[in-house]
């Protein structure tokens, strides 16, 4: 049986092909969430941005907070600069996204 070798991973230049490409793997990770979740009996939340900057949100059980207010109600505006500055700079940048996106998705229109 041939094997697939490793895979180059690198930004895909067309637009379609790119937009096809996140569907599917979006697809393949909220499944994958959703098996964690009845394997291990675990609570797992989701987000995912688009390149877009749409939103998209799992959450393993109807009962829990949308992972969105529970991002917020577990890491308050005030404690996320003390949080970042614990990580490395990626992980304090893709904080600081989340944060940026979280706070815009809920300003009025």
């Amino acid at each position: 049986m041939a094997r697939r070798g490793r895979v180059e991973l690198r930004r895909i230049e067309d637009r379609t092909s790119r937009q096809v490409r996140f569907s599917k793997r979006r697809a393949g990770l909220f499944k994958k969430a959703f098996e964690l979740a009845v394997l291990c009996d675990a609570e797992v939340a989701l987000l995912v941005f688009s390149p877009a900057g749409k939103l998209y949100e799992y959450a393993s059980s109807r009962c829990m907070l949308s992972p969105r207010r529970r991002f917020q109600s577990v890491f308050p505006l005030a404690s996320r600069s003390s949080i970042a500055d614990g990580c490395s700079a990626r992980a304090r940048q893709m904080l600081e996204t989340i944060s940026r996106r979280l706070s815009t998705l809920h300003e009025p229109a």
